[in-house]
């Protein structure tokens, strides 16, 4: 069994490999050296082998070569953890359009760029799991953080269609959509209701991988909470805090 997180340094990815070690664990992140204590950790849980690639999001070019040699030297490929991004500051998005590019670029230009070769290459091994992060943030995009909130509206968009796409080739795709999650990433935010932790998420990966079900949201209460905020009228959504 073989595991790539792309995203090395992510808690989320890290905690999903972690509850799946087995077998052979790639992780991919920049300065792919320096993850001695995130590969230390999955040979603790039971990884029999932690292998570390470079992998920058920013580098669409090298996508391609980086997910064939890792398919190649390592595949079959039972799963794959896209679990790269940034929040960025929306406040700084507002008024910087190479800030606000960055943030797109990252959150859905490269996540386009590495499902596309993923499902290729998984499609040709004819097995395989995907699991794409999105979040409720893209479900309806509320005005705090409308940059990030679009790039999840649009990689959720890919993401499903890419599943249905893939429906009986024995490839899937697994699309999670957390709510606030506590981490390095929301560090020094006022958590939103219905908050998670990177190992609650992790804990709703495995379980849905372990299923059958092509889509979770972490909690599950957040799946009725927003079937009633998509629709709530325009001008209350508007004046909602967050």
């Amino acid at each position: 069994m073989t595991i790539l997180v792309l995203g090395g340094r992510s808690e989320i990815g890290l905690a999903v490999a972690k509850r799946l070690a087995a077998g052979t664990v790639v992780l991919a992140a920049r300065r792919s050296a320096s993850l001695d204590t995130e590969a230390q950790q999955l040979l603790d849980a039971g990884a029999t082998h932690v292998e570390r690639v470079e992998f920058d999001a920013d580098d669409l070019a090298s996508h391609g070569p980086l997910l064939e040699d890792v398919f190649a030297r390592f595949g079959p490929v039972s799963v794959v953890v896209t679990a790269f991004g940034i929040l960025g500051s929306q406040e700084k998005a507002e008024v910087d359009v190479a800030h606000a590019l960055e943030i797109v670029h990252v959150d859905y230009v490269a996540h386009v760029s590495v499902l596309t070769h993923l499902g290729r290459l998984m499609r040709a091994q004819g097995s395989g799991t995907i699991v794409v992060y999105s979040s409720v943030a893209g479900v309806r995009v509320r005005k705090a953080n409308y940059v990030y909130g679009s790039t999840k509206a649009g990689l959720d968009g890919f993401a499903s269609g890419m599943a249905d796409a893939l429906y009986g080739t024995g490839v899937r795709v697994l699309v999670v959509r957390p709510g606030f999650v506590i981490g390095r990433m929301a560090a020094g935010m006022k958590p939103a209701p219905f908050p998670s932790t990177p190992d609650k998420v992790a804990d709703a990966t495995v379980k849905a991988l372990r299923g059958k079900k092509s889509d979770i949201w972490v909690p599950g209460i957040l799946r009725w909470l927003f079937a009633v905020l998509r629709i709530l009228p325009r001008p209350i959504w508007r004046r909602l805090w967050r």
